[in-house]
């Protein structure tokens, strides 16, 4: 294979950084479509207009309706073959940014992604997740470009509830452990090919980076402020953890988090703090050193991540519900297979029980 490094065209963060949104987007189009919810509309809307007309730019808005789903894209395309828009914006959460990426897709112009919280590592790639309007997942909308322009405003993001950030940790915390078995499997990433020297290098600066500044910038974003610390963890997040996983490769982690939704007592955890016990479970599978794996541990119960099943609200192991989950997780297609080695759903189980015991 090739190897292949796939990346946002530009990458833009700093405290403040929306009130210059205007300049950076205007080499990219002069009519703007700003999708937002009500909320970020009111949290952020004045600032991001004001920067516009600042650039000669009038931009107009479209509320989110809060479901990333087909009536909704379709919604918002009529609106745009209307009017000739020539770059898509979105700002918000995970959802409002991959109906933004789908609009941009379709309608073949540029896309914006400002995301309102640092809670995973999804603003960066070249993927949309759709639901219905329901809620429930229904497709993965695979697009053929990340995005042209990422912006992270820390200051906005850093005034977000603390357990969104600790999730984006949980969330990168399995980067560079996926990446290092994608290495050693020689499996195809979602970039197309294999693994850079670059890739794997990010991958492993996230890791350090979230061992070294994880508990302090939880500590500063508890008091709403935007510390170095902070800035370092929201880059961890956002942009190492995302070159990370699309150019490095998913493996266990990312497995097991699909698995545990086949428990209805995980329903209410953020992705992250399932990926962060998947790379628990991984690291068990691996048979990997008790120091690293008592590093793992102690990052997650400094920053408040569950390490076993009991923090995840399941309050008995019934193994029957656990070798469903186990299944699930090596179910054909899953990320799992790109372990360096056979994985079983019974070596899956004993993975995670061996996890809960080690976690409690």
């Amino acid at each position: 294979m090739d190897r292949i490094i796939i990346s946002p065209s530009k990458y833009v963060q700093g405290n403040g950084a929306l009130a210059n949104i205007g300049q950076y987007v205007k080499s990219l189009g002069a009519r703007p479509l700003i999708l937002a919810d009500a909320f970020v509309t009111g949290l952020v809307g004045d600032t991001v207009a004001t920067s516009f007309h600042a650039a000669g730019i009038n931009p107009e808005f479209d509320c989110f309706n809060g479901e990333c789903s087909r009536p909704e894209i379709d919604r918002l395309l009529a609106r745009c073959n209307q009017t000739r828009f020539d770059v898509i914006i979105g700002i918000g959460g995970g959802k409002t940014l991959d109906t933004a990426k789908s609009v941009a897709f379709y309608q073949k112009v540029p896309v914006v992604i400002v995301p309102t919280i640092a809670s995973t590592d999804a603003p960066t790639s070249a993927l949309a997740v759709i639901y219905t309007p329901q809620g429930q997942f229904s497709e993965y909308l695979m697009i053929p470009t990340n995005p042209n322009l990422v912006i992270m405003d820390t200051g906005v993001v850093s005034r977000a509830p603390v357990r969104l950030l600790v999730s984006g940790m949980g969330d990168a915390l399995s980067t560079y452990f996926e990446a290092r078995a994608n290495k050693l499997s020689g499996c195809q990433t979602m970039a197309g090919g294999a693994s850079t020297l670059a890739a794997q290098a990010i991958a492993e600066l996230c890791y350090q980076t979230l061992l070294a500044d994880g508990y302090k910038a939880k500590l500063a974003v508890e008091q709403g402020l935007c510390t170095k610390a902070v800035e370092n963890i929201i880059e961890a997040n956002t942009y190492l953890s995302g070159i990370g996983f699309e150019s490095s490769g998913l493996a266990a982690a990312h497995a097991i988090h699909n698995g545990l939704t086949q428990l209805a007592e995980c329903h209410h955890l953020y992705h992250g703090e399932k990926v962060a016990f998947g790379t628990l479970v991984q690291l068990v599978l691996e048979n990997a050193p008790m120091t690293e794996i008592e590093t793992v541990l102690a990052f997650c119960r400094s920053i408040g991540l569950p390490t076993n099943l009991h923090m995840m609200g399941v309050k008995e192991l019934d193994m029957t519900r656990l070798l469903a989950v186990a299944k699930s997780a090596t179910a054909e297609g899953e990320t799992m297979h790109n372990m360096p080695f056979k994985v079983t759903a019974e070596d899956v189980l004993a993975a995670i029980v061996t996890a809960h015991q080690l976690g409690l």
